[in-house]
């Protein structure tokens, strides 16, 4: 079985990936340098949370290529901004051809950003907050998958997480998509055995 097979794929400088980025160069650097990596920034994590809210029914590759749009249209992801958006706002998102023009899912970000708002009162952090999921600590499967199809969708700390932020009111923040969001924010290491960005 080669390494396509398994899920991962020889580039030309030689290095082993996770198979979902080989064909694209931006997918390969945002791989290379930010997937899986551990985030604890309260504002970096709420960007990367609503960025996976947008993608729920589209591919990583479109959000990826408007995430600077999404990044002005949003003010930086600053949820107090983003709380405070009214009727204006919404209309301006909607007629914005850089983002994902979906009105519930700007509606959903507005909320999500309320949400946000709520569990920095209550905890403090918002960073804090998630990473109690994981107990503080990046999971790693033992042994890693080597196969991009013995990844879960979803995890029993995934379903824990997407109950509480629905607690609070987010939308579009179901166990997969909250799964999804741990993998790209660290919280859950899970590049493949043959990646070489697989460490430990």
């Amino acid at each position: 079985m080669d390494l396509i097979e398994r899920g991962c794929a020889i580039r030309e400088d030689g290095l082993s990936r996770c198979g979902w980025c080989v064909g694209d160069p931006a997918m390969r650097l945002y791989h290379d340098t930010e997937w899986g990596v551990p985030l604890r920034d309260d504002r970096a994590l709420f960007a990367r949370l609503m960025l996976e809210c947008f993608q729920a029914g589209l591919s990583w590759q479109t959000i990826l290529r408007k995430r600077e749009n999404f990044d002005r249209a949003f003010h930086g992801w600053d949820p107090v901004r983003i709380a405070g958006y009214d009727d204006a706002d919404v209309a301006r998102l909607l007629g914005d051809p850089g983002i994902v023009r979906n009105r519930l899912k700007v509606a959903g970000a507005i909320r999500n950003a309320r949400g946000y708002l709520a569990i920095e009162r209550e905890h403090g952090s918002f960073a804090r907050y998630v990473w109690r999921f994981v107990g503080d600590e990046p999971r790693v499967a033992r042994p890693r998958a080597r196969h991009l199809g013995e990844l879960a969708p979803n995890t029993d700390a995934s379903d824990a997480l997407s109950k509480a932020l629905r607690g609070y009111g987010f939308t579009f923040v179901g166990s997969t998509i909250c799964y999804a969001f741990m993998e790209s924010a660290g919280l859950v290491d899970d590049h493949l055995a043959d990646c070489f960005r697989a460490t430990g």
